[in-house]
């Protein structure tokens, strides 16, 4: 199992709006302090676990206070025997716009290491990370800031069948990634039963998708705008990803109904 799939998951929440509303966020729905915890399950087993948070910092980008966010990673059970996984995600974006001015990876998985590091100059439209200079046409996002920019975006008026995409920089290059909303729907977690705005990303069939694999996205219908489940079929059976648990947010967590 491929840890990165857990990671392309939680960043399918992130196109919830086209390039023109990307500098749309009034304020954010998150705060210092927030913690998510998802496991990720093949099949019925638990392959991989993963930490979000946001985290206080005094580190100021071009004399602007900023947001660290944070994401681990790690294989369980038996995967973490055969193929251990310790990743982490670094990201500090501004705390108006929620724009990112760096982010860095630290992966090791088994006898594998790697350190990235992407600096972003927004006004320039310019990536410059250790594996080059990229250009992007308007905001360009990493993983972490891309996925709570989207939360913040109002979307209260999107219609059945709206699609919608955002740029975002992971590996050695700019993506765009697009997304159609399905409408509202009730799903059932091990926390308990989530009000949820369901979503459905366009997938690249090839190492991990089959040709007509479906990719689905569930975020709770409330002021957290938080992803509390996702779930795709594979060339090999399917993965569920899945909300353990939740602390620290801004707002009542009101779409869990147990």
């Amino acid at each position: 199992m491929n840890y990165k799939l857990l990671i392309f998951i939680l960043l399918i929440s992130v196109a919830k709006a086209s390039s023109q509303e990307l500098r749309s966020v009034q304020e954010p729905v998150f705060q210092v302090g927030e913690k998510l915890r998802y496991k990720l399950r093949y099949g019925f087993i638990t392959a991989a676990e993963a930490n979000i948070r946001v985290e206080s910092t005094d580190t100021k980008f071009e004399g602007k206070p900023v947001f660290h966010l944070v994401a681990e990673g790690k294989t369980a059970g038996s995967f973490d025997v055969f193929y251990k996984v310790r990743n982490r995600y670094d990201s500090y974006i501004d705390q108006k716009d929620l724009s990112p001015y760096l982010y860095t990876e630290s992966i090791r998985e088994a006898n594998y290491r790697r350190s990235d590091r992407a600096r972003f100059y927004q006004d320039e439209k310019k990536i410059v990370s250790n594996k080059g200079t990229f250009k992007g046409d308007g905001q360009t996002f990493d993983v972490l800031s891309a996925y709570y920019f989207a939360r913040s975006l109002d979307i209260t008026k999107l219609s059945v069948g709206s699609k919608f995409s955002m740029d975002y920089f992971l590996d050695d290059g700019v993506t765009k990634l697009t997304i159609q909303y399905v409408g509202k729907e009730r799903v059932k977690t091990a926390l308990g039963y989530f009000n949820c705005l369901k979503f459905s990303p366009s997938i690249q069939p090839g190492r991990i998708f089959r040709k007509d694999s479906k990719l689905y996205l569930w975020i709770t219908d409330d002021g957290n705008r938080i992803p509390v489940k996702a779930q795709v079929e594979i060339l090999v059976g399917s993965v569920t990803l899945e909300l353990a648990s939740a602390s620290g947010l801004k707002y009542p967590l009101t779409a869990l109904k147990k």
